[in-house]
This record gives structure tokens, sequence and C-alpha cells, in this order.
């Protein structure tokens, strides 16, 4: 079973317990999801299985969408209402200052990966760390905040919708946004809407997949919409499957008049499968003008035959 699942993760579980469960249900011997949502988070959650777990690191580059509602005047020591107290205030802003702030996180920030999170140091998670009572230094990130925009105000609560790029911690944002009104903040709940081109539409229960597979299951060719397909001869397609590094003359008759240097591509064999993932080296322009053993494409992901 080469393809995922769009999973609607319930609160309370962790990404990792949803993959476990999902692998179970259906038999897959592999499975990965493609960009961790907190235990509290519920929403958008695509799942790889088997071959298509090649394609995970790509899935969780692109941009994700939520829903989130802020409590305002409460601090945790964890950035959510899950955590511990650790300051309070009584005194509220005005919604004008309210919608100033949101408004003004737009664009690329740096952020500081929370001390209970999953982020990694000397091969142990961060939250692992925190609950020992240590608390390393973490790297700060670059994110972006595409789109940001307030849904509603019902002090001392503040729902607003996100657009952002990956690894993109919305507690941060939302402990963020507190300091800047004075009040403090945390995140009291947060649901993923869309995952690249996977939307909330899409996503069907864990406890469901078996009863909804058909609505569910996306395969491996339609993972990635945006690339374009170039579709290769069955020999080729072998012949690629098994390491060949495609040359100019290799690729000139494939390649589209509008791919340039360092477009992805998806390459698919003559019954649509997936053979590979590769990235274009030479504009289609200068196909004619170089030697037509000059490397015309860099293969980056070669998948199975058997992917079905």
């Amino acid at each position: 079973m080469n393809g995922a699942v769009i999973i609607d993760k319930p609160a309370g579980k962790t990404s990792h317990d949803i993959v476990q469960q999902v692998k179970k249900i259906l038999g897959a011997k592999k499975a990965g999801h493609t960009g961790t949502l907190d235990p509290m988070a519920t929403g958008v959650l695509p799942i790889c299985l088997d071959e298509a777990t090649k394609l995970a690191g790509f899935l969780a580059a692109n941009e994700k969408e939520y829903r989130a509602i802020m409590l305002l005047g409460v601090q945790t020591n964890t950035l959510d209402v899950t955590g511990k107290i650790t300051a309070t205030s009584n005194e509220m802003p005005e919604q004008k200052a309210i919608y100033g702030v949101i408004n003004q996180m737009r664009g690329k920030m740096k952020q500081v990966p929370p001390a209970y999170s999953a982020v990694k140091h000397r091969g142990e998670p961060l939250y692992k760390w925190a609950r020992k009572g240590i608390f390393p230094d973490a790297a700060p990130r670059e994110v972006e905040i595409f789109d940001i925009e307030v849904e509603n105000i019902c002090l001392p609560q503040v729902t607003f919708r996100i657009a952002c790029s990956k690894g993109t911690y919305v507690r941060v944002l939302c402990a963020d946004i507190g300091e800047k009104l004075g009040c403090g903040a945390s995140l009291y709940s947060l649901r993923r809407l869309r995952s690249g081109a996977f939307s909330e539409e899409m996503a069907i229960s864990p406890e469901r997949i078996k009863d909804e597979l058909l609505r569910g299951f996306v395969p491996m060719e339609q993972l990635l919409p945006s690339l374009k397909a170039v579709e290769v001869e069955s020999v080729f397609a072998e012949k690629l499957r098994n390491g060949l590094q495609p040359s100019i003359d290799m690729m000139r008759c494939y390649v589209h008049p509008f791919l340039g240097q360092g477009d992805m591509i998806k390459i698919i064999d003559s019954e649509k499968k997936l053979v590979a993932l590769a990235q274009i080296t030479v504009a289609a322009g200068m196909l004619n003008k170089l030697d037509g053993n000059f490397p015309a494409a860099r293969i980056i992901r070669v998948f199975s035959a058997a992917n079905r």
C-alpha cells in the first residue's frame, strides 16, 4: 500500500501514536507522518505508507494552515494550557491593540523552539531534557508567517487563522503576541486546517480508515500535485530505477520547454506509476547547446516498480 492517508488527528494522542495505529490497521510495513502535531492539537495529519515514506520529507516542507485560540493573561512553562501556570494578569488589552500586534506578525522571523518540544538535542527530544530539569539552549530557526487573521475576540480568548512555513510553533507565536500586548498569553487550542495540498475536508478519523479508505487514500503519484510530470517508456523507467543518472541525449525528447534549471519533476512510466523524483540540471532552452553526455537531471528519489 504505497500512498498516504489524510488523518483527522484527535486531541490527546501524539502524532507517533496515530502513525502506529494507522500502520497496524492497514498492515503497512513502513509509515511516517509529514509534520508533528502536539498531543493537544487536532486536524490534518498526512501519513505516508510504505514506498511513499520516501516522500515524507518533501511533503513536510509544505505550507501549513491552522486555527488557533489564544488565552490572554495566562503564561505557562509549555506555552500552552497543558503546562504549569507561571504568571497571570487581569489586565486585558483593547481590541485595537490586539489587531495591531497580530497584524505585525506577518513575515519572516526567528523562533526559538520551546523547551517542551520534539526538537532534538544530542539525540534526545527537548521535552525529555525539560522533564529532567535541564534546559539546553536551542538554536533559533527562521520561520515565515504568510498570513494571519483574527477571526474572533471574546476576552480573554482570541481566535485567529494562520498560514505559515514548516517548523512554525504557534504556541511560541502566542507567547510573543502576549509579550507585545503586555499581558502574556498561551495557546488554548490548535487545529491544523491544511498541510500543503491536503485539507481537513479530505481527513478521516483513524478509527474509520478501513471504512473510508477509498475516500481517504491518496496514491503516490498524487502526493506532489504541484510538480510537473514527465512520462518515460518502461525500458527507460527501469534503467532509472536501477540507478541511471540521465544525460541530455536521454532526456531531450522528454523535457518540457518550460522547465528551468533547478526545477523538480516527477518521472512516471507508461502506467502512470511514479518512477523517480528528479531535479533538472539544464534548462530546456540549453539542451541543444550542450554536449549530449552532460547530465540533464539529478535523480533525488527512486521508487519500486511495485508501488501499487
